[in-house]
């Protein structure tokens, strides 16, 4: 089964994907595919494919890339969507692989472990010693699958995900309309349940998410979480991203009303730097 690894990437992960890239080196039947997302040229990177996708009026165009990834990819029989920072564990494609052929018409989800600042992302194999999945989704054994119930579907995360092409298509890919920071995941994920699409949990198909600096919540994105969670509000009904949404109206960035959430007048408190989820 060929794979086509899908990674999205600007200018502030080049480290990380050169790092994403050489864990991949030799892997079986694994072409890798890079979507820059920036308006600037990409540097030299050792891929199979390059594409390049402007960023839009809004911000970063996430789902756009994606979307332009999953073209890329040629004849992949398995598409493998894995975010700039996240390196792959050393069985991430073989479970992939497995899991795909007893259950082809699925987006799969591998376990993520966030690494600690100062873990080196150096031999996948290494990495194995520091596995310690998030505990916000549902994993199964390593050697196990399992369907996702209904309500879990909004615990689908874009960082590591593989599906095959008919399944994207059923699908119907991620909605452009996204544009900046958040929201697009749970719309894709909504969608793949609107059309009664499984989910499955896949033990075993482990990435690990390397360290770099943020915010939480993420003060720097409270103006793309607001207008993509007004876009989602009005195609599912309710309001994604609802607890940044909770703590930027603690720090006084954000109010809620009767027509949902929108900017307040005061300002924000100050950031606080943190590893990211």
């Amino acid at each position: 089964m060929s794979v086509a690894v899908v990674s999205l990437c600007s200018a502030g992960r080049v480290d990380h994907l050169r790092a994403q890239l050489r864990a991949l080196e030799g892997a079986p039947g694994a072409r890798r595919v890079v979507v820059w997302i920036g308006d600037d040229a990409p540097p030299e990177l050792d891929a199979e494919v390059i594409v390049r996708v402007p960023p839009g009026r809004d911000g970063l165009r996430l789902a756009a890339g994606r979307n332009a990834g999953a073209l890329a990819a040629g004849d992949a029989d398995l598409l493998v969507f894995l975010d700039a920072d996240c390196i792959p564990g050393p069985d991430l494609l073989r479970r992939y692989r497995d899991a795909a052929a007893r259950h082809a018409g699925a987006v799969l989800c591998g376990p993520v472990t966030y690494l600690a600042e100062g873990v080196a992302a150096s031999d996948p194999a290494d990495l194995v010693a520091f596995t310690s999945p998030h505990a916000a989704r549902p994993m199964p054994a390593d050697d196990a699958e399992r369907a996702a119930v209904p309500e879990e579907y909004a615990l689908f995360w874009s960082l590591s995900f593989a599906l095959t092409p008919d399944t994207w298509r059923r699908v119907g890919g991620f909605d452009e309309e996204y544009e900046g920071y958040g929201g697009e995941d749970t719309d894709f994920a909504f969608r793949m349940r609107s059309r009664g699409i499984p989910l499955v949990w896949t033990g075993g198909a482990h990435a690990y998410h390397q360290y770099h600096p943020t915010t939480s919540p993420p003060w720097q994105h409270v103006d793309d979480i607001l207008r993509n969670g007004a876009l989602f509000h009005r195609r599912w009904g309710e309001w994604p991203m609802t607890g940044w949404l909770e703590a930027f109206e603690r720090g006084g960035a954000v109010v809620r009303d009767a027509a949902g959430w929108r900017r307040a007048d005061a300002g924000a408190s100050a950031p606080r730097a943190t590893v990211d989820r």
